[in-house]
């Protein structure tokens, strides 16, 4: 064991870092990249829309039971045999869901290659902190935050080529090469520490059971509430009362069991306690907004799927600029909290600027926000991820970890949830609101007839007073949305300002990490 050690602590952290961050990037690229190409495997699999979604959704759920025992498995089976099991079933999963003669196929494969990636960010995550030492964890989440952060936008913009261009079959067999040179790369430079040891431990059978019902029902709710109108279906409905029964169960049974799959006594500390809880709530604002925006650059101002992701694009190399400016800082000595307080008022200001937006904005007036939201995002992650675990031993990063991706996770679920029904909602609101406006006595309509009217007699000579009217309204219905997708802008932005005061709980923990260095 101490050779090992010796051999882990020789490598440099920075290969150690490219290793572990190669197959996390493909894993979190995988949550999206597969989002533009729905339609392309929804007309190759002849499916409706309600079934071609369980693509996305299996995928999620099975993710998000794995994520939060990752801490757990590692210690049952040693966390390199974990690492390399991980990247080898997400690897084979990818070349299934390539290969898939069916619907159904596909959808079990997802499954399996969301329970291979489900540990990859956790174990990624704990090996960083581990090797990189206390006063450089800002460091080390800056490179995390860099393939987290990342992976995300890159995958529209890669998906859409890709589909465009090969098949969107090849969206899933670019993760082959990858993970086998993240399988060539762990075997050699990745070494368990002397403090993982394999232990037979008595299989906590209920937690298991609980979290895995509980988490997988929420899943589902979060990503089919919308389509099935939330609380207005029964499935939704029975499902909500599971999740909500089991994780409850799940929480009053993992902390009396003497050996947890997911030890919950980690948010004693209060500095974990924020961070975490800061998390969510910034990870509910910021993917929310990652959905709205290329929805917006589509179905309203016409872009591409390609397009459209490079709209994200100035804010993710924006973001790739700071977060290793966020993390030098922090090895300077530079209090994590002064950075996130700064960070998150800025990202506050460019989803405000979202909310501006109108349908004659062209590219640049659309990505100078993205732009600046980079910069805030760049800001936010380093510094909360190293004063999160400021005070947490070394020998719970794992599970820690866990947890923190577990939140961080349900956090964009719910704000992309949240997103889709305020626009929906709203959408119909101003749809309403404008509808009561329009008379035939008023100017605006008038104006807007007879140009649609001149129009149709041009270029379609029956039926032009229909086709005027037709037009007319698809205006009205173009208004609205983009009404819609003012409001909903300005409810994340006021959302992330109202996070700020909470940086103040950071400021205890976030003084201690020479203490916690102690550990």
């Amino acid at each position: 064991m101490n050779s090992k050690t010796q051999q882990h602590r020789a490598v440099n952290k920075w290969v150690v870092a490219l290793v572990v961050m190669l197959p996390t990037f493909i894993e979190v690229m995988d949550t999206s990249v597969v989002n533009v190409s729905l339609p392309h495997i929804q007309g190759s699999m002849s499916a409706g829309v309600d079934e071609v979604t369980w693509v996305l959704t299996s995928y999620l759920v099975s993710n998000a039971i794995i994520i939060p025992i990752t801490g757990w498995l590692a210690g049952l089976f040693g966390r390199k045999r974990y690492l390399i099991f991980s990247i080898l079933i997400f690897t084979i999963a990818s070349v299934l869901c390539g290969a898939a003669p069916s619907l159904d196929v596909l959808i079990l494969a997802r499954v399996l290659q969301g329970l291979g990636g489900g540990g990859l960010q956790p174990l990624s995550q704990a090996i960083l902190f581990e090797t990189f030492p206390r006063r450089e964890h800002g460091m080390a989440m800056a490179v995390f935050g860099m393939g987290v952060v990342m992976a995300p936008i890159v995958g529209p913009v890669l998906g859409g080529w890709i589909t465009d261009h090969w098949s969107w079959r090849w969206v899933f067999y670019i993760n082959v090469p990858a993970g086998i040179l993240a399988l060539f790369l762990t075997l050699l430079f990745i070494f368990d520490p002397s403090y993982i040891k394999r232990q037979i431990l008595r299989i906590d059978k209920w937690g298991l059971f609980f979290l895995a019902l509980g988490l997988g029902a929420l899943q589902v709710v979060l990503d089919k509430g919308e389509r099935k109108d939330w609380l207005q279906s029964h499935f939704i409905i029975i499902l909500s009362v599971i999740a909500v029964l089991s994780l409850i169960a799940f929480v009053i049974t993992e902390l009396y069991v003497e050996h947890p799959v997911v030890d919950l006594r980690v948010f004693k500390d209060s500095a974990f306690s924020a961070g975490t809880t800061i998390m969510f709530l910034g990870f509910f604002c910021l993917f929310g907004s990652f959905v709205l925006l290329p929805l917006y650059a589509q179905e309203l101002m016409g872009y591409t799927a390609f397009w459209a992701g490079l709209i994200l694009g100035p804010g993710g190399v924006s973001s790739f600029i700071v977060m290793p400016i966020a993390g030098f800082l922090m090895k300077k000595g530079v209090k994590p909290w002064l950075i996130l307080l700064p960070g998150l008022s800025i990202t506050s200001y460019a989803l405000f600027m979202m909310s501006g937006f109108n349908l004659q904005a062209g590219f640049f007036s659309i990505a100078l926000p993205r732009l600046i939201q980079g910069v805030g995002l760049g800001g936010f992650f380093v510094p909360l991820a190293a004063a999160t675990y400021v005070n947490i031993p070394i020998e719970q990063m794992g599970n820690a970890s866990g947890v923190f991706n577990l939140l961080r996770n349900l956090g964009g679920s719910f704000g992309v949830a949240l997103s889709s029904t305020i626009l929906s909602q709203r959408a119909q609101f101003h749809q309403t609101m404008l509808s009561q406006n329009i008379t035939s006595y008023s100017p605006a309509f008038q104006s807007a007839y007879q140009h649609a009217l001149t129009f149709t007699q041009r270029n379609h000579m029956a039926a032009s007073s229909k086709g005027a009217l037709a037009f007319v309204y698809g205006e009205v219905l173009r208004q609205a949305s983009m009404l819609s997708f003012n409001d909903t802008f300005y409810v994340l932005a006021i959302a992330t300002a109202a996070m700020t005061p909470l940086t103040l709980f950071l400021r205890k923990g976030s003084s201690g990490s020479a203490a916690a260095g102690m550990h």
